[in-house]
């Protein structure tokens, strides 16, 4: 019995004295030893590692990915406007030496240094870029640059940029109603131009409009008076060559057109003649040709 007390105690003290000598990493961690306060090893492999107790101090990082999720930062682009950029960044501990030495250790430290990275690169990219181009035209060039600049500055601290993504992009909402009212003022501007446009082309259609009705109403009047000429002439040259024909009867058909005229029921017509007149010639000639 007393040896097996023994043999408990014993083993009771190896583990004390283990623990004071020997620590763990699991997959999930990394880890810094360190020497009256300076690094001597960094970036342990998971498994049982030595430490020398009092000289030596071992500090612990979790490796995973982290999240880096802050409010919106305010950025201000080439249209004079100030956007609120809603965003988050994936990262996790590439160098843990420099992460360390960097970032005193703490996670904290890290989030706030990475944020003003990010801070940084949004400002300069957006400063170079309209609203309408980070959200549509040049969004995959946008987020690329975001990723590769991050990327290429956090890794001073230590840390690796596995992802980085824009979630919002809005108007400030200080500045919302100016610009709402500048983009009304400019589209009421557009509107008045349009408007004036308009009427300019109004005013040019119908004058030509009208010029080509006076045009085709001339040439209407021309072409009429011509054909008339024309109708005129030919029925002067018809008469001409009746009466040639026929001197006699043309004079008597012409006779009988005028009393026909002139001796109409309902015209109440009333001639003071006298009838041996030459109007009644052939009222008087008895003769027979």
């Amino acid at each position: 019995m007393n040896k097996l007390i023994a043999f408990l105690i014993g083993l009771l003290l190896l583990a004390l004295l283990a623990s004071f000598f020997l620590f763990t990493i699991d997959e999930k961690e990394t880890a810094v030893k360190l020497r009256f306060g300076e690094v001597v090893q960094a970036g342990y492999e998971p498994g049982l590692h030595v430490k020398f107790p009092i000289v030596n101090n071992i500090i612990k990082f979790d490796q995973r990915i982290q999240t880096l999720d802050n409010a919106p930062e305010r950025v201000f682009n080439t249209d004079n406007e100030y956007l609120m950029v809603d965003y988050f960044v994936k990262w996790r501990i590439l160098d843990v030496k420099k992460f360390f030495t960097s970032n005193g250790g703490l996670i904290a430290k890290a989030n706030a240094n990475l944020t003003g990275v990010v801070k940084n690169v949004l400002l300069e990219e957006f400063s170079i870029r309209t609203l309408d181009q980070a959200i549509s035209t040049q969004r995959v060039e946008l987020m690329r640059n975001l990723r590769t600049q991050t990327k290429a500055r956090s890794s001073d601290y230590g840390i690796e940029i596995v992802d980085v993504r824009i979630k919002q992009i809005n108007l400030d909402q200080s500045v919302n109603e100016s610009v709402y009212e500048r983009m009304r003022s400019e589209r009421l501007i557009e509107a008045a131009e349009h408007r004036s446009t308009g009427r300019k082309e109004s005013i040019n259609i119908r004058a030509e409009t009208d010029k080509l009705i006076r045009i085709m109403i001339a040439d209407a009047e021309q072409k009429a008076a011509v054909m008339r000429g024309q109708g005129d002439a030919e029925a002067t040259k018809l008469f001409a060559e009746s009466y040639n024909k026929n001197p006699e009867f043309y004079a008597f058909t012409r006779s009988l057109e005028a009393y026909t005229k002139s001796f109409k029921a309902d015209s109440g017509n009333v001639m003071v003649l006298d009838p041996n007149s030459d109007f009644f010639k052939y009222f008087n000639n008895n003769e027979v040709n």
